[in-house]
């Protein structure tokens, strides 16, 4: 385990090596990227050192405020407790880190020196000796009188991984549960499910999130009976403040999670200011039948084959079952407008009411976000935009922690070419589901047209490591091959991403979302244009309307723009189509 950890842009390389060498010679034991083992995974190395580390210390620049890599390093470390800032080039660090202290950083003959150097120092050696305690966002919230809490995700016990959604399920339910409650300070799910998988130190991660209590359990699903065992445990002591074991129906899953909810609550000994409790008991549907279809709904949603018209469909039986069970179950018809408004647009599948589905689901809950994520979609394949723009801030106003909200923003905004705002919501969509490899992917693609080259770098391991994961359970899943094929492009190993790109066409032949992605990859990574166009030209004259809008826009074919072939191919399929083409200006066109 190293002291430090040193996050930065890669142009600042000098600087950063520069600054490690200085905290060694200090005594100090310091961890950079350049230290990556050959055979081990880049994503896995850089998330272990960071959380193993004492102190985070992040250099920012230009380069590195552009960063998202540095960004998620510095989130990382500022939930842990463990950040540090130094500026290089006087440039503050970018929302939220502004907020926090940030040191000027003066270069010497010397190597390092000055007030800032010394701020830096000092801090490292605080961290590093624990003489006190890192104070991260949850320790903050207990400083101000809450009670900071980790809910470690539940382990499957079933004995099937297909089970892992009604685990999941519950975990995140209760850190939504404790959220309400305006006295306790619970750790994001996203940094919780870091650790889902690993055998962990209670102390430690209660030491580095700055939270007082950890609460793990398991759960058992079988038939219509459920199994659920949960501990609360004291962070600093590692000893039981309470733990029980629930038998019951699967139709008193609710009573349980509620139970859990209160006797946290009762034994952090908060309390729970009028309203909470019942804020606690709504659960969307009162249904256990239907509350289990959607969570497997939305663990296809998440996870699926994406560009596999069966991902959809199955979503909308599920939901459909669900509102069947329960018609006043807004979540669930707000999933089932999602699905029904991709098969609308990607697929043209005639006959989905996505927007009575999304209408439906207000009407029970004004105050859910998703559908208006919906309508937005509607009205952005219409193109009109300003109506898309109003409705997706509305969107976000009402969800701005929801990944389902954040990647129809994305969207949106690359229809309009705005990389800048798409590559912001796709980022805030990885932080909030780091397995989601698609939007890694769509991440990288806004920093290559950035410019971004440290960005793409990264954001390609990450993508790579997130689809191999999934190939791992499900070898067949086309986007995942997609994505991995992407990776091995973006990363120079090129025999490899063509061999993916073989096998993946001859697993997953009908998926023309699939070979429109190898196009994009041919064309941006290994500018192969022939072999793009090759692999376009058959998907273009079944393409949907919403894929000619995509690569009106879509900055990985800009190495095609001006081509006569591609400009030939994309006008037959927007007449086709009853559209028009309209190219935009790129540098390659121009």
């Amino acid at each position: 385990m190293a002291d430090v950890f040193v996050s930065y842009a890669r142009p600042d390389e000098p600087q950063a090596k520069r600054v490690a060498d200085a905290l060694r010679d200090e005594g100090f034991s310091v961890w950079r990227d350049d230290e990556i083992p050959a055979h081990k995974a880049y994503a896995e190395v850089i998330e272990e050192r960071l959380r193993s580390s004492k102190a985070v210390l992040v250099i920012w620049s230009s380069n590195a405020a552009k960063s998202q890599w540095v960004r998620a390093e510095a989130d990382a470390a500022r939930e842990l407790g463990t950040l540090i800032q130094v500026t290089i080039d006087g440039t503050l660090p970018p929302l939220p880190f502004n907020q926090i202290q940030c040191a000027q950083l003066e270069s010497s003959a010397s190597g390092v020196a000055g007030d800032g150097w010394e701020k830096l120092s000092s801090s490292v050696a605080t961290l590093v000796s624990g003489e006190h305690a890192p104070v991260g966002r949850a320790q903050a919230a207990r400083v101000e009188g809450k009670a900071g809490i980790c809910v470690l995700p539940f382990v499957n016990m079933s004995g099937e991984a297909e089970q892992e959604y009604f685990s999941d399920g519950i975990s995140e339910d209760i850190t939504t549960d404790l959220s309400k409650v305006s006295a306790i300070a619970v750790t994001a799910r996203n940094t919780a499910f870091m650790f889902k998988g690993q055998s962990v130190d209670v102390g430690e991660i209660a030491r580095k999130l700055g939270v007082g209590h950890i609460l793990e359990g398991s759960v058992r699903k079988a038939g219509g009976r459920v199994r659920i065992s949960a501990q609360l445990i004291d962070g600093k002591t590692g000893s039981h403040v309470w733990a029980e074991r629930y038998d019951r129906e699967l139709t008193d899953i609710f009573e349980i999670q509620d139970e859990i909810s209160k006797a946290i609550v009762e034994a952090l000994k908060v309390k729970l200011l009028p309203g909470e409790k019942k804020a606690i008991e709504q659960r969307g549907t009162s249904n256990a039948d239907a509350y289990n279809l959607y969570l497997m709904a939305r663990k296809y949603w998440v996870s699926g084959n994406y560009g596999d018209i069966k991902r959809e469909q199955r979503v909308v039986r599920l939901c459909q079952r669900a509102v069947e069970l329960d018609p006043d179950y807004a979540q669930a018809w707000a999933l089932m407008a999602l699905a029904q408004v991709s098969l609308r647009f990607s697929f043209e599948v005639k006959g989905q009411d996505a927007e009575g589905s999304a209408e439906r689901a207000l009407a029970i809950d004004p105050t859910i976000a998703e559908p208006y994520a919906v309508k937005a979609r509607i009205a952005a394949e219409a193109g009109a935009f300003d109506e898309a723009n109003a409705l997706i801030v509305r969107a976000l106003e009402l969800g701005p922690e929801s990944w389902e909200v954040h990647r129809e923003a994305a969207r949106t905004a690359m229809l309009q070419r705005h990389i800048d705002d798409a590559a912001g919501h796709y980022a805030k969509a990885v932080e909030l589901i780091d397995s989601d490899f698609h939007s890694w992917a769509m991440l990288v693609m806004c920093d290559q047209a950035q410019g971004n080259r440290d960005a793409v770098l990264r954001g390609a391991r990450m993508m790579h490591s997130q689809a191999e994961k999934v190939l791992a359970e499900d070898p067949s899943n086309g986007a995942a091959l997609g994505i991995c094929a992407g990776g091995h492009a973006i990363l120079g190993h090129r025999e490899l991403a063509m061999e993916t790109i073989e096998r993946a066409l001859l697993i997953d032949p009908d998926n023309d979302n699939m070979r429109y992605n190898f196009a994009c990859v041919l064309s941006a990574y290994l500018l192969d244009l022939d072999a793009s166009l090759d692999l376009l030209e058959p998907v273009f004259e079944r393409a949907t309307a919403n894929m000619i809008l995509t690569a009106q826009t879509d900055p990985d074919l800009d190495p095609l723009r001006g081509n006569p072939r591609f400009e030939t191919m994309c006008a037959d399929a927007a007449a086709r189509l009853g559209m028009e083409w309209r190219p935009v200006n790129s540098p390659a066109a121009s």
